[in-house]
C-alpha cells in the first residue's frame, strides 16, 4: 500500500514537472515579438476555388477585379439568364420576287475625280442642331399606311451620317451630294414626288428626313423582295455574312443604289462590303453617339 502510495506521488511530481516545461515555452514563444513575421504568409489556395464548398455556393476570395473597388459580377447559369437574340429573320431568298415598288430612284452618278475637293455652302448647323434633326428623322414614320412597323434605327441615321459627311450640314461632295445624308439632287426630286412632300434638300432638318425616308424606302422595296416583308433591321439578325440580314443590305444600297443590291430573279449583293462594314461599326463605336 505505502509503495503504491510512493508511486502515485512520484507520477503526481515528474506530472507537475512537465507541465512548468511546456507552460515557459509558451510564454517565451509569444514574447518574442521580434521573431515575428511582419505579415503573415498566405495559405495555399486549391486548384479549384469551388473546392471543398457546396455547390453554388460563392467564394469567399474576392476576384482581383472586385478588390480594387469594382461591381462584383453575378454569376449565373446559362439556362437561367434569358436570351438576348433577336428572333432569327428568315435567310433572303435565294433570288428577288418581283419588286412591289415600280417607281424607284435615279441610280447614283459616277464615282467624281479623284482629285476633286468638296465645297461648302451657308452655314454649318451646330452639332446639338444636327443631333436634333437626324433623331426627329430617326422617329418618323415613312410608310403609316402599308409597312408602319418600319422603323429606322437612330444610331443607324446618326452613323449614317457620319460616315456621309461626319454631320456637316453645309458640305457638298463632288458627285452632288448635299449635306447631313448626302442626298443626290434628283433623288431629293424623286423622294418628294414619291411621298407627295415638299423637302428642301439645303435645309438640314429637312436633309436628315429625305436620308432616313430614303433608308425607309430600301427597307421597303430590299425587306419585300428577299425578306418576306419582314422590316427589321436589327444587327442581332445578321451574321458573318454580310448578304445575311436586311441591315446590311439597306446601307450597301445606300452607298451604291438599290439596283446594284436587289435586282429580280436574282441573290442578293453587297458590292461594297468596306462600306457596310464601315456603317456598322460606326453603329456601336461613333463618337457621334454620345453627342
Amino acid at each position: 500500500m505505502r509503495r503504491r502510495r510512493d508511486r502515485l506521488v512520484a507520477v503526481l511530481l515528474v506530472g507537475m514537472l512537465l507541465a512548468g516545461t511546456s507552460a515557459g515555452c509558451a510564454g517565451q514563444r509569444a514574447g518574442s515579438g521580434d521573431l515575428t513575421a511582419p505579415v503573415a504568409a498566405p495559405t495555399a489556395l486549391p486548384a479549384d476555388p469551388l473546392d471543398g464548398r457546396p455547390e453554388g455556393e460563392p467564394s469567399a476570395q474576392p476576384s482581383a477585379v472586385e478588390a480594387l473597388g469594382a461591381a462584383p459580377t453575378r454569376a449565373t447559369s446559362p439556362s437561367a439568364s434569358p436570351s438576348r437574340t433577336p428572333t432569327r429573320a428568315p435567310r433572303p431568298r435565294p433570288v428577288a420576287k418581283p419588286p412591289t415598288e415600280t417607281k424607284v430612284p435615279p441610280a447614283p452618278p459616277k464615282p467624281p475625280s479623284s482629285g476633286c475637293e468638296p465645297s461648302y455652302q451657308g452655314s454649318q448647323a451646330s452639332r446639338a442642331e444636327a443631333k436634333a434633326a437626324l433623331t426627329d428623322a430617326a422617329g418618323k414614320t415613312y410608310w403609316p399606311t402599308s409597312a408602319p412597323s418600319i422603323k429606322i434605327p437612330l444610331n443607324l441615321v446618326k452613323a449614317t451620317a457620319w460616315q456621309e459627311s461626319g454631320w456637316q450640314s453645309n458640305i457638298v461632295a463632288c458627285d452632288g451630294g448635299i449635306g447631313l445624308m448626302q442626298v443626290m439632287p434628283a433623288t431629293a426630286d424623286w423622294m418628294n414626288q414619291r411621298f407627295g412632300q415638299s423637302y428642301d434638300v439645303r435645309d438640314y432638318r429637312d436633309n436628315a428626313y429625305l436620308g432616313a425616308n430614303y433608308l425607309a424606302w430600301l427597307t421597303k422595296y430590299i425587306g419585300d423582295m428577299y425578306f418576306e416583308a419582314d422590316y427589321r433591321l436589327d444587327a442581332g439578325l445578321c451574321t458573318a455574312e454580310l448578304d445575311s440580314c436586311l441591315l446590311n443590305a439597306v446601307i450597301a444600297a445606300y452607298n451604291y443604289g438599290h439596283g446594284a443590291v436587289a435586282v429580280e430573279g436574282r441573290p442578293l449583293a453587297i458590292p461594297n462590303p468596306g462600306y457596310v462594314r464601315n456603317v456598322r461599326a460606326l453603329m456601336t463605336e461613333c463618337v457621334c453617339l454620345g453627342y
